[in-house]
């Protein structure tokens, strides 16, 4: 069975956006670019070119801020951590 399409946790940075153009080469196969934004703006300002520039043919960028607070930070600070 051959690999059609893979799903890359995608950041922006280099290793990830190396991947995707390696990925692409050694399997040749689809890459899809995933992203969660769980707040940290900056980051993802022109990541949706970068993938796309590198070589995913789509990129999904999910909006989790709120689920990160509540099932995450809550719990930290909660917890005192």
């Amino acid at each position: 069975m051959s690999i059609k399409k893979v799903v890359l946790a995608y950041s922006g940075g280099l290793d990830t956006s190396i991947m995707i153009k390696w990925i692409k080469e050694k399997y040749d196969c689809e890459v899809v670019a995933y992203a969660a934004d769980v707040g940290q703006a900056e980051e993802l300002s022109g990541l949706k070119q970068k993938a796309l520039k590198t070589g995913a043919s789509k990129i999904y960028i999910e909006d989790l801020k709120e689920e990160f607070a509540k099932e995450y930070l809550f719990k930290m600070i909660k917890a005192g951590a």
